[in-house]
């Protein structure tokens, strides 16, 4: 971790419940577990699930996608983490399965969960890290691909996709952004 400077918190979103711990939407949340070092321990003052890795502060918000943004709020104001050290960790259907982005700021796109993040905060400038989940085959919707279950096909790569985006969190976290993207903003795994 950068010396002096504060502290990350990283924001997996997901919904909560057994009925979606392995659906494509609940990519963030699987990638904080491949991250995590300790158990996640339910905190009700903040409505989320909170460990920590490397320094950083993770959370999983146990308020539904949608509100995320109550959750990873809540958790940065009490540990005076400004928004710019806010990674948001989230599934993306516009990108191929496997593929990571990471961007510093932009638009919440079609991702409800971001948005409430964006608003939240107030700002478009909140680093996030884009997982890849593909696109929905027809006749699926995009509501239903993504509370889906991922595939057999897809449960072999997805240890590995997870792998790597830890190991991409783990660049942010000690090398910045910047880093971290030269590094894993490419085509494929």
């Amino acid at each position: 971790m950068e010396s002096g400077a504060p502290t990350w918190l990283v924001a997996g979103l997901g919904n909560p419940g057994p009925r979606y711990a392995r659906t494509r939407h609940n990519i963030g949340w699987l990638a904080l577990d491949a991250l995590a070092v300790e158990p996640f321990r339910e905190e009700r003052r903040f409505e989320a699930a909170v460990s920590r890795a490397d320094g950083a502060w993770l959370v999983k918000p146990a308020t539904f996608m949608n509100l995320s943004g109550v959750a990873v709020r809540a958790v940065a104001d009490f540990y005076k983490i400004p928004h710019e050290r806010v990674l948001v960790v989230l599934d993306d259907a516009a990108l191929p399965f496997g593929r990571l982005r990471i961007r510093p700021s932009g638009s919440a796109g079609s991702h409800n969960g971001l948005e409430s993040v964006l608003v939240h905060f107030a700002t478009a400038d909140v680093p996030r890290l884009r997982m890849g989940i593909g696109s929905p085959p027809p006749p699926l919707t995009l509501h239903d691909y993504v509370l889906a279950p991922f595939t057999p096909e897809e449960q072999a790569p997805l240890a590995a996709v997870l792998d790597r985006s830890a190991g991409a969190i783990r660049v942010i976290l000690k090398n910045g952004l910047a880093a971290a993207m030269n590094e894993f903003n490419k085509e494929g795994l």
